[in-house]
This record gives structure tokens, C-alpha cells and sequence, in this order.
């Protein structure tokens, strides 16, 4: 007889955007006052970069003809050079050197920071933000490492409460040891972004237990200001005990795309092993790359002309960011993020519950949001809000958030 992964069973419910488009689709079926304005999943609305769209049309005339079709990718890590050596040259802008051997292209960063886990054993003590990207969170449950779920936190994990108090940037964990340590910044959902001073810390604390950063830097060209590192490796000592993974997807709104890419140094070894080559053999037994054309767009993109386009587009983001952390402070929320990423955190109203507030602003203005509690325990009592969308829905859902808070 057939048996199961057990670890599965234990999964509570659904995902948690699979819980809010339930309620929205619930909710449209009985038929809306207004228009929903959707500020809940981070999904891009502007279009492509025009040098990106132009890099896709070439790229699919190319395998289009005979002499210039492509099959599978034979190259090194299963992506092409051209890409590899393009991302090698934009980590250079930051001062950072990172070999092409170093670099695994994917079909997204949601791919890879659930399946990193396949290169560590189940015996791994995680440690994770709290609140957290749920994949996070999910993918260690589903790999055995997570324990068991009392309703509100998983038996195994480390939980690293990041709130106001702390400034939303987790402390390093006291008693156990955390083996893997998962660390987003700029973060989703708090948009908080860690300083260098800060990422040394845990920089240190990895080597010094020969623990892994787990480092997600998907949000890394939302950055505004001075002094917030855009890669864990311009941090001193970060080659011996990091992963980095980075997304094209709200870079150069590659959503609909899919492509990203890891960064797994040859310097770091765990339990006599190079990361980089497990890493390296795992891939290719279970993946064959990202197709040609979606490799030459990401390539574009990083191109002096496609830089500036997508920048403007993610200006475009950031303007909306700050719209909705003013109109919310406005009607009287505290706010937090939208200056370094495309996620802002406000705090519930009069300490309403999380999954209550989202009902009120879905019932009552017609705007999606994501539940703060969806994120971890210590997300209860907040609200997430996107700056992806379209800027005048993005003002329109402002209002009349203010106009229910009155």
C-alpha cells in the first residue's frame, strides 16, 4: 500500500492566500457595493520594461528559426551565460564578487527558498522570523523539521518576534542553537530592512555555531536609503555561512515569468560538504531550467537601459507605498514600512483582530488586504498592504479606508 508524507497531514488548513481568495471569491458572489480594489498578494500590474519585451520577441524569433532553435540548456548550472555573467556584473555595482559557478538561475525564489531545505537534513533546528513569509514556514513542516502545530506556532521551530519594539529586526535566539535561520530584508511582510551593523550580527553568530543564513533579498531593489545593504555578501564574513536568494519577479515584475536566482558561495561547507556542489547536484536531478527566451528577458533587464526602465516602474511602486503609509497615518493607524520595500504593516484599530479588520475593509471598502496573523503570532493585530497596484486604485482604496476609520 501507498503511504503518504505524514508531515503533510499536519498542515493547518490552507495556505494563507488561499484563505483570502476563498473569502473574496465568497464575498464577490454575493455581490459587491464598489469595485474591490485588491492590495493583498504582492502581484505586479505595470508592464514589462520595454527592453525586456524587446529581448523576448528577439529571443522567440531566435527559436523560431532552425539555425538558432534551442533545446535544453547545456551550460553550467543550467542557466546561460549571458544571464550569469549579467548578474555576476550588477552584484559588482554593489562591491561585491560573486564567481559564475556561484549563481543558480530558477524558476523563482518561492522555488528555491522552499527547496533549499532538500540539502539539510531533517534533524536541522530552523529558526524563523516572526511574523514570516509562510513558505518558510510550511516547507520545513512538510520536510519533518517543524514538529508538531498547536494551533498558533510549530513545536520545533525557533520563533524571532520582530515588533515595534524591536523595530521589526529579530534578535539572535536564546538556549537552542538555530541551525538554519531564515532572514528577509528587506522583509515581507514588515517591509523593515536590516542595516549592515545589524546583518554582521547574525553574519557572526552563523559562523560562530556553523549554522546557514538563509538570506532573501527578493525586495533588494525597493531600497531608498543610504546604508542598507543590498546583498547579505556585502557583509564581511558572509561567504562562509550564506545563501542568498533574488527574484526578477517584482525587480522587473516577472511574476508571470518566473525567474530568479541563488547564490551559494564554494566557501561554504556544512558537515564536509560544499553547499554549492549539493546544491549543483540536486538541480540536476530535478531541473532542467528556465527557458531561453525568459532567460534573455531577465538578461535585458539588467542591461543599462533596461536598469533605468524597471527602476521607474519600481519609483511607480514606491510612490504608491508612500500614499498608503500617509493616508493610513492619516486615519489614525500606526504604519510602518513602505520606504524600503512594497510592504507596508499597519496596526489594526482599537486592537481588533487581524482576520476581523481584513473582513471590515473587505465588507465595508471593498479593499484586499492580508491578514497580519496569517504571517506568524506576532503578526496578529496587524494588516498587510501591497503598493503593487494600479496608483489611482491605490488612492481610491486609501479613502476609503479613511472613510470607514472615521
Amino acid at each position: 500500500m501507498a503511504n503518504v508524507n505524514q508531515n503533510y497531514l499536519k498542515l493547518p488548513g490552507s495556505y494563507l492566500f488561499s484563505e483570502i481568495g476563498r473569502r473574496v471569491r465568497a464575498f464577490s458572489q454575493e455581490g459587491t457595493p464598489m469595485p474591490l480594489i485588491r492590495l493583498g498578494i504582492g502581484d505586479v500590474t505595470q508592464p514589462l520594461a520595454p527592453a525586456v519585451v524587446e529581448a523576448m520577441v528577439k529571443a522567440s524569433k531566435e527559436m523560431g528559426d532552425k539555425a538558432t532553435f534551442r533545446g535544453y540548456c547545456e551550460e553550467t548550472c543550467t542557466a546561460y551565460d549571458f544571464l550569469r555573467f549579467a548578474i555576476q556584473d550588477d552584484y559588482r555595482r554593489r562591491g561585491v564578487e560573486i564567481a559564475d559557478d556561484e549563481i543558480f538561475v530558477s524558476d523563482g525564489a518561492k522555488s528555491d527558498c522552499g527547496m533549499i531545505g532538500d540539502i539539510f537534513s531533517a534533524d536541522n533546528v530552523v529558526a524563523v522570523c516572526d511574523p514570516v513569509y509562510p513558505v518558510y514556514v510550511d516547507t520545513n513542516a512538510m520536510d519533518g523539521r517543524a514538529g508538531e502545530y498547536d494551533g498558533q506556532r510549530w513545536t520545533n521551530l525557533i520563533y524571532l518576534p520582530c515588533t515595534a519594539e524591536n523595530g521589526f529586526i529579530p534578535e539572535l535566539p536564546q538556549g537552542r542553537v538555530a541551525d538554519l535561520i531564515y532572514i528577509c530584508s528587506p522583509n515581507n511582510p514588515t517591509g523593515a530592512a536590516a542595516t549592515k551593523e545589524q546583518l554582521k550580527m547574525w553574519v557572526d553568530y552563523a559562523n560562530a555555531h556553523d549554522s546557514v543564513l538563509l538570506f532573501d533579498s527578493a525586495y533588494e531593489a525597493f531600497i531608498s536609503e543610504p546604508g542598507v545593504p543590498h546583498s547579505i555578501f556585502e557583509v564581511e564574513g558572509a561567504r562562509t555561512c550564506a545563501i542568498e536568494f533574488r527574484s526578477f519577479s517584482k525587480t522587473a515584475g516577472f511574476t508571470g515569468n518566473r525567474c530568479a536566482y541563488t547564490v551559494i558561495p564554494k566557501d561554504l561547507v556544512r558537515g564536509g560538504a560544499s553547499l554549492n556542489a549539493l546544491w549543483n547536484r540536486r538541480r540536476g536531478s530535478k531541473f532542467n531550467g528556465v527557458p531561453y527566451v525568459i532567460q534573455r528577458a531577465a538578461e535585458a533587464s539588467l542591461s543599462p537601459e533596461g536598469r533605468v526602465q524597471t527602476q521607474k516602474t519600481i519609483a511607480y511602486y514606491l510612490n504608491n507605498a508612500k500614499v498608503i503609509r500617509q493616508g493610513l497615518s492619516q486615519a489614525g493607524l500606526a504604519v510602518y514600512g513602505g520606504v524600503n520595500a512594497p510592504y507596508i504593516w499597519a496596526q489594526t484599530p482599537n486592537g481588533m483582530g487581524s482576520w476581523e479588520f481584513f473582513d471590515l475593509l473587505l465588507k465595508k471598502a471593498c479593499v484586499v488586504t492580508t491578514p497580519g496573523a496569517g504571517f506568524g503570532p506576532s503578526g496578529e493585530g496587524y494588516i498587510r498592504l501591497t503598493a503593487f497596484g494600479d496608483a489611482a486604485a491605490t488612492a481610491e482604496a486609501v479613502e476609503r479606508v479613511k472613510d470607514i476609520l472615521k
